[in-house]
């Protein structure tokens, strides 16, 4: 007989990621973990206290993940690098991110905390006041959290089915580019999907912006 090993947060965790990749936030329950893991949901109680306790662990393991900026770079590049490779973590789970914006997640830890941390130290450095740091944080979680969703709920998700992809095919063949010729046009390009480089683009636009503003005194009140 196989000996089973011990269960701990970790293998809970990690089985709750894998299992909510697959089902979604709403398949995701105390039951159906328990199931996968091969025990009662009782035993599931000595590693996690409830949902919101894995959806908050889950979360904390992916920001685990991020690579940090170089703190010696200027503080454009570790802008970018920071919020890079925060979409790219993020992208790789879009459970999270899905339940960071419903906020069935709201991650406290010191390492989930940290990307924050190092953009609000960047800003700071160029010469953002508080204000400009909190408008400016708030252009950057848009960037990354709207792309995120876009991506997987949207018109620029990668991978649909044949029903879905069936759908946006009828509903682009409504288009009359007698009647909306500038979307018409733009059409081909819409249908063309990278989301990681169309999200490098937007981010780099934005830190531009934010470099010059950072230059002309407008990140201050």
């Amino acid at each position: 007989m196989t000996r089973r090993e011990p269960l701990n947060r970790g293998k809970v965790l990690d089985a709750a990621l894998a299992l909510a990749a697959e089902e979604g936030l709403k398949g995701l329950s105390m039951r159906k973990l328990a199931k996968t893991l091969g025990v009662e949901a009782m035993a599931l109680y000595n590693h996690v206290r409830n949902k919101t306790d894995i959806l908050d662990g889950i979360a904390e393991r992916v920001y685990r993940g991020i690579e940090r900026a170089d703190p010696a770079a200027p503080w454009p590049d570790r802008v970018r690098v920071t919020v890079l490779n925060l979409y790219r973590a993020l992208a790789r789970h879009p459970v999270v991110p899905m339940a960071l914006v419903t906020d069935e997640a709201t991650p406290n830890s010191l390492r989930a905390l940290q990307p924050i941390e190092d953009l609000v130290g960047a800003l700071y450095e160029a010469g953002f006041d508080d204000d400009g740091v909190r408008q400016t944080l708030g252009a950057l979680n848009s960037l990354v959290f709207g792309s995120l969703l876009l991506t997987t709920a949207g018109f620029a998700t990668e991978r649909r089915g044949e029903a879905e992809q069936e759908q946006m095919d009828h509903y682009l063949r409504r288009i009359d580019p007698a009647v909306l010729p500038n979307f018409s046009r733009a059409l081909p390009a819409l249908a063309t999907v990278d989301p990681e480089r169309d999200f490098a683009r937007a981010l780099d636009i934005l830190i531009d912006g934010l470099t010059s503003a950072a230059a002309s005194g407008q990140g201050t009140a």
